[in-house]
């Protein structure tokens, strides 16, 4: 059950009836710009210190995000988090997708904005044993085991996913965004589809310390 491309978790979000689109209070016109679309054709050399603290800060149409990375516990994955964010790469990118029914996330980082996006590498999973998504978690999507990109979720409440997302950070503030982002659903008021609120990366930071 892959968490990227057109097929999320079918099965347990079964057919929703459709249902009026709902506003996002709080939310604006999202910046303007384009995703750069870069490509690299091998994953980053690793640039972090694994025992830093790092800070990723996602400035979206609805609020600011901020997230403690786990360097430690997921090297890999941070390192290609801030060098994709350095690279201005994650800036103008939507949130495509939000799912309502079953599990409860809002998926963000694919530049193509339809699920099938990402930096041109990949690499392996890490820090999937015991894993658990409780609400405030920010892990990998995937299209299968060590598919990891640039694509990834936030968790806006507890959700009951197996342990194949590489989990690499937690958010310490802004999620009165997230829920506001959730809570308007989807555009066509499916269990899973495009968040109403038009969900945009304007920019993406990371500070150390």
């Amino acid at each position: 059950m892959a968490l990227v491309g057109p097929v999320l978790l079918v099965g347990l979000l079964g057919s929703p009836a459709p249902a009026a689109e709902k506003s996002a209070p709080g939310c604006v016109e999202p910046s303007g710009g384009q995703p750069n679309n870069k490509q690299w054709p091998a994953e980053p050399p690793m640039a972090i210190d694994q025992d830093a603290k790092y800070t990723a800060t996602l400035e979206t149409n609805c609020g600011a995000i901020s997230i403690a990375l786990d360097a430690k516990a997921a090297p890999h994955t941070v390192n290609s988090f801030v060098f994709l964010a350095g690279q201005q790469y994650f800036d103008h990118t939507k949130c495509h997708r939000l799912t309502t029914e079953g599990v409860f996330v809002l998926q963000c980082g694919d530049p193509k904005g339809d699920g099938t996006g990402g930096p041109g590498y990949t690499f392996p999973d890490e820090n999937l044993e015991g894993a658990t998504y409780p609400a405030g978690t920010v892990a990998m999507a995937n299209s299968g085991p060590n598919t990891n990109g640039s694509q990834f979720f936030l968790v806006y409440k507890d959700s009951p996913l197996p342990p194949n997302y590489t989990p690499f950070g937690q958010i310490t503030q802004g999620t009165d965004v997230l829920q506001t982002i959730a809570a308007a659903g989807t555009k066509d008021g499916s269990g899973d589809g495009a968040p109403a609120a038009d969900a945009t990366l304007d920019g993406v930071t990371v500070s150390e310390g």
